[in-house]
């Protein structure tokens, strides 16, 4: 019986001394996967994996909310009416991600700027879908967690990408994206809002990334961003770091306007 080679030992490969040949794997395959794709920038959509579409919420919270449910409590009356507003950032976002990719597909070269998102469920979900619905390439860069989140169906075949490590994935987010646009989230979705803008106030990014933030019922109901000002955490021009914006028409004008439509053959690529 052969002795196998080093590098196709398993036991080795998942053990503590291995951890940086990981690492490594978490960068180098998903670059060599962008390459062979054609895909050199993207269009971040972040948000909460909690969401549903519009239509899943009616269905299931809809008599709560309007007080057809007899059995409902104010507390699942008062749930239910949130759960549906929640839904509309899920449909926006589907809707953003498929006109920007229509967008993108007339504007750009083939394949040059397509959808990102998180690859699970709720927002990140919706993403793919618009970008799917458009008839775009997308792609889902997942995260394993303890509660199993699942890739989204919507992700392009090929552009499902699974990470371990948290940091692997956060570099990917920004290592191509021209633009990141940031829907109604919990931790981890403020975790992501604020590497970015931290990245952006401190220029270890070297090129224009907006961020746009979409909805502003939401994001003023939970941070008081000029707070910060007034506290001298932060200065007045770095609230300029970020656009609030609260429909899909809004949205899209800002992004077209503030992305760069590349010549085929360019790279898109830059250090983050």
């Amino acid at each position: 019986m052969s002795t196998p080679k080093e590098y196709e030992n398993s036991r080795f490969l998942t053990s503590r001394d291995a951890r940086v040949i990981r690492i490594i794997s978490e960068y180098l395959e998903p670059q060599s996967r962008m390459r062979r794709a054609g895909i050199r920038s993207t269009v971040v959509f972040f948000g909460s994996a909690k969401s549903m579409s519009l239509e899943e919420a009616q269905d299931r919270f809809g008599p709560a909310a309007s007080g057809r449910d007899d059995a409902a409590s104010s507390q699942d009356v008062e749930r239910a009416a949130k759960q549906i507003r929640l839904a509309r950032y899920y449909d926006d976002a589907r809707e953003l991600a498929r006109r920007l990719t229509l967008w993108c597909k007339e504007k750009a070269a083939t394949g040059d700027l397509v959808v990102c998102s998180g690859g699970g469920p709720g927002m990140m979900e919706a993403a793919n879908r618009g970008a799917s619905e458009a008839g775009g390439k997308s792609i889902g860069l997942n995260i394993s967690l303890p509660g199993e989140q699942e890739p989204n169906r919507f992700v392009t075949p090929g552009l499902s990408i699974e990470y371990h490590y948290f940091f692997m994935r956060k570099l990917w987010f920004m290592y191509l994206a021209r633009a990141l646009v940031v829907f109604p989230g919990g931790f981890g979705t403020m975790d992501e809002l604020f590497e970015v803008l931290t990245l952006t106030q401190t220029r270890k990014v070297d090129r224009p990334v907006p961020v746009i933030v979409y909805g502003r019922d939401y994001w003023q109901d939970i941070i008081n961003f000029e707070k910060f000002v007034e506290w001298g955490t932060i200065n007045a021009s770095d609230l300029d770091l970020f656009h609030l914006v609260d429909d899909v028409d809004e949205a899209l004008r800002l992004l077209t306007s503030l992305l760069p439509v590349k010549k085929r053959g360019r790279t898109g690529r830059g250090r983050s």
